[in-house]
């Protein structure tokens, strides 16, 4: 059974993440995007997002990804965590999300979330690279 992944950004960042991995991948990545507008309704996207969830019920595993730790796509999508673990869900939530965070989550997919966390985790940490030579000075 795959994880089902979410994007839960600024907006147009998630669908900018979509147009990157369609690209990378040379198909349409099985995510869904979530790009929160400046005047976005919380209360209103968390039941969006909660309403994704529940379309296939608790047996199908969740993976969230967000930009931004602490800000409001962030917050809207804990607070869908929040109450779709209390509904019996399985579901992991990860913030700083970046390119290879979305290829390396869409890549490994059939994961459990808890382990497609920590990979995906690993995989922006191996991402990151100072590649400029060290200066001559």
């Amino acid at each position: 059974m795959n994880t089902r992944i979410a994007l839960v950004m600024h907006e147009p960042l998630g669908a900018a993440f979509e147009a990157c991995a369609r690209h990378v991948l040379g198909r349409v990545p099985d995510l869904t995007v979530f790009d929160i507008a400046p005047d976005a309704d919380p209360p209103a996207q968390t039941a969006r997002i909660l309403d994704w969830m529940r379309a296939r019920g608790p047996a199908e595993p969740v993976l969230i990804l967000c930009d931004l730790y602490g800000a409001t796509p962030f917050n809207i999508a804990a607070q869908a965590l929040r109450r779709a673990l209390e509904e019996g869900y399985v579901a992991h939530l990860l913030t700083g999300t970046n390119a290879c965070m979305v290829l390396k989550a869409l890549t490994d997919q059939q994961e459990n979330p808890e382990s497609l966390g920590e990979r995906v985790r690993q995989g922006a940490l191996r991402g990151i690279v100072n590649a400029e030579p060290p200066c001559d000075c």
